[in-house]
């Protein structure tokens, strides 16, 4: 994209790993909580790279940025976390320009997701761009594309039903125990996390298993104070987990650790216990299953439970398609543009000094001269010139290449490097 005076480097990449290819226990490996987010950003910066964007989520971890080589980016992204460069290399992907763009499309818009529609990604989208211009690394270029592809998203849901019905993530984990546990409403329910996957399961929960016992553990016992004041719920120190779990039938992990916090030392069951690990990376340990009586169940296998929700959203997606392609067509002629303003600035200021060389002329030269009049037409004359050179280089039956070398040529321009 060198054309197109963004950046210093010439290509944008995207590298990353996804569910697709990537099993739990990888994307494990290569997750990444916010201060690795935020020491990834910081040491881009110190590279001298100029314009990046991170997207984690439980189904994928994605850099998007502009480099000299992808391998930039891979390096990023191994060196802060527990992925080595061996791992990405067996399950990893590099998309390059136009093929990084659309794959962002597709993955903000919900067609890229683990379970079809779910635009959980959207939220991950704008605080990867918030940290990103926090830490000075969010050019014009990724700001136009974020908000581009949040309207592409949001036309989706508005226009189509591929987001309709209740499911995600956490809507199938509360599937998967109205459809395995009898009688739920009188069973304990322990959720152990709250952070948004837990938080949108404890929705879930209540909305569709009309269950009073359920009971809230986090490590910072005001996070789900908070939730539990919302909806009237028991919440429970985390000293009292152990005891908490014993009491409990159905056990939902959603923390964000990045090791597992529930092992079997913690397990001294009185009855059988399902566990279900909504966390990436994982966060109940293999081991749990060898307890008698515990059924492990992760993330993974419940985004596999296909229904009749998921089979209804397949037929949106040509619908979402033309949408996305729509929405792009903009974004890339927005692009184009970028190919010839640093010469419409340049036009600019050449005229910019002109006017003021004749301004302060004609000052000189008659008496009853009026400067701040003849500045503001010559500003209007200016303005008009410009756009007019502007809409010329738009023209699809233009050659752009040309007319930039002459516009060059003929007014002398000096044109500022990106």
């Amino acid at each position: 994209m060198k054309n197109y005076h963004i950046s210093r480097h010439n290509s944008f990449y995207t590298i990353g790993l996804s569910y697709i290819k990537a099993d739990a226990v990888l994307r494990g490996k290569f997750s990444l909580d916010e201060l690795a987010e935020n020491a990834i950003l910081t040491k881009a910066m110190e590279q001298g790279i100029d314009g990046l964007l991170i997207t984690a989520t439980c189904n994928r971890t994605e850099l998007h940025g502009f480099a000299q080589h992808p391998f930039q980016l891979i390096k990023l992204l191994c060196d802060h976390s527990n992925g080595s460069v061996e791992e990405f290399q067996e399950v990893g992907y590099v998309y390059k320009n136009y093929e990084a763009i659309d794959h962002l499309f597709r993955v903000g818009t919900g067609l890229d997701s683990q379970i079809l529609g779910d635009f959980e990604i959207i939220s991950q989208l704008k605080k990867g761009f918030a940290r990103s211009k926090k830490n000075g690394l969010a050019n014009p270029f990724l700001e136009r594309l974020c908000n581009t592809i949040l309207q592409a998203s949001k036309r989706i849901k508005n226009e189509t039903e591929l987001s309709s019905g209740a499911t995600s993530v956490a809507f199938a984990s509360v599937q998967y125990i109205l459809q395995e546990v009898p009688n739920i409403s009188e069973k304990n329910i322990l959720l152990f996390g709250t952070g948004k996957i837990g938080r949108n399961t404890c929705e879930n929960l209540l909305k569709h298993t009309k269950n009073s016992h359920i009971t809230l553990i986090n490590r910072t016992r005001d996070k789900a104070q908070k939730i539990a004041g919302k909806f009237n719920l028991l919440v429970k120190d985390y000293g009292d987990l152990q005891t908490e779990i014993r009491q409990a039938d159905v056990l939902v992990v959603a923390t964000g650790a990045q090791s597992p916090t529930i092992s079997k030392a913690l397990l001294h069951l009185k009855k059988n216990l399902l566990i279900l690990d909504l966390s990436i990376p994982k966060n109940v340990a293999e081991n749990v299953t060898e307890v008698p009586g515990v059924t492990l169940v992760h993330l993974d296998h419940l985004s596999q439970r296909t229904d009749e929700t998921l089979e209804r959203r397949k037929a949106y997606i040509p619908q979402a398609e033309k949408i996305i392609e729509e929405v792009r067509k903009e974004f890339i002629k927005w692009l184009e543009t970028r190919k010839f303003a640093p010469v419409i600035k340049a036009l600019k200021k050449k005229l910019k000094t002109m006017k003021d060389e004749e301004i302060n002329f004609q000052s000189k030269k008659l008496t009853d001269f009026n400067p701040q009049q003849a500045d503001i037409i010559s500003d209007r004359i200016i303005q008009k010139i410009t756009k007019q050179f502007a809409n010329h280089l738009k023209d699809t039956e233009v050659d752009a290449e040309d007319s930039l070398e002459l516009i060059q040529r003929v007014f002398q321009l000096e044109v500022d490097k990106p």
